[in-house]
């Protein structure tokens, strides 16, 4: 029996991947605020054009896995919506259209008001989100997934979002972003560990497929550990907002991600340790930024809204 409407489309947008799109704005808008530069609205518009960027990545991805034959009945994931004939290709073409067209108009706003930058960042945002499982050298088949998502969810969106509040950039902005670039990774490459198989039978070339399991499971656990060590770095780099050293706890927390990792090779048991790791992405990203945020900062912006009215 063919699920509900609403059932079939949070399947296809897949809201436990979301936060990898969350996570780098949480920490941008939380270090802008930090350091008394935040810009409300312009935060709300950088998280829609995430949220609607990995929504979109996401059902092309469900769209060009099932045309190139990677998701088949062998599948040990979550369900495909379109392999599993809920949605027509067709269909997910016009929904995969209207996501990128928001992203877009997300992105058009944030350029009217950061300039040229934020133009670049959008553009490559939404390119690379459909050349991921899109053409004949899309990244997820060439390997080269790890490095989108460390990039794309690190770095290009932490200091994104940092700089359509502030007009700024800083080494700290650009530091911090890896920290939930190593994490989306980390998911991405016990993603491809789960479907080595399949993958591996579809042609899909990922750093699992052409390194095999052991790569993949070393490169998790490097990401999380790389990731626990970046507020250790930064804090040695400006000796300031001692708090965000609670964030290195995460690798105490991912403990059981990285024993699902070493001793689940492959298969649906790995499906957990992906919702585990996401919502560890998601904690961490709110562990950090309340450690940039010190008290004086609060209460500094309390007297602010204050005396605005």
């Amino acid at each position: 029996m063919q699920p509900s409407f609403l059932k079939i489309w949070l399947t296809a947008i897949r809201p436990k991947t979301l936060p990898a799109a969350i996570a780098p704005v949480i920490m941008g808008t939380g270090m802008a605020f930090g350091d008394g530069v935040h810009h409300l609205s312009s935060a709300v518009v950088a998280l829609l054009g995430a949220l609607t960027i990995q929504i979109g990545t996401n059902l092309a991805n469900d769209y060009f896995d099932f045309q190139k034959g990677a998701d088949n009945e062998n599948r040990q994931g979550p369900t495909r919506v379109t392999q599993a004939g809920w949605v027509t290709p067709n269909q997910m073409i016009v929904a995969v259209t209207i996501f990128f067209l928001l992203s877009a108009l997300a992105c058009g706003w944030l350029v009217l008001r950061a300039g040229w930058p934020i133009a670049i960042i959008g553009i490559l945002s939404i390119a690379f989100g459909l050349l991921y499982t899109a053409g004949p050298f899309s990244l997820a088949y060439l390997g080269l997934g790890e490095t989108f998502a460390l990039l794309f969810f690190g770095p290009i969106a932490v200091a994104g979002t940092y700089y359509v509040q502030s007009f700024e950039i800083n080494e700290a902005v650009i530091l911090a972003g890896f920290g939930p670039g190593f994490l989306s990774a980390a998911i991405l490459a016990i993603n491809n560990l789960r479907d080595i198989e399949t993958d591996r039978g579809s042609r899909k070339k990922t750093l699992a497929v052409r390194l095999g399991k052991r790569f993949a499971q070393n490169e998790c656990f490097i990401f999380v550990i790389a990731a626990a060590l970046i507020p250790v770095l930064i804090y040695g780099m400006i000796q300031d907002h001692i708090e965000i050293l609670w964030t290195a706890l995460i690798a105490l927390f991912a403990f059981p991600t990285i024993q699902a990792v070493y001793s689940q090779s492959e298969g649906p048991e790995l499906n957990g340790a992906l919702a585990h790791t996401g919502r560890l992405l998601f904690i961490y990203s709110l562990v950090f930024s309340m450690g940039w945020i010190s008290y004086e900062d609060c209460w500094r912006q309390i007297i602010s809204l204050r005396s605005s009215f």
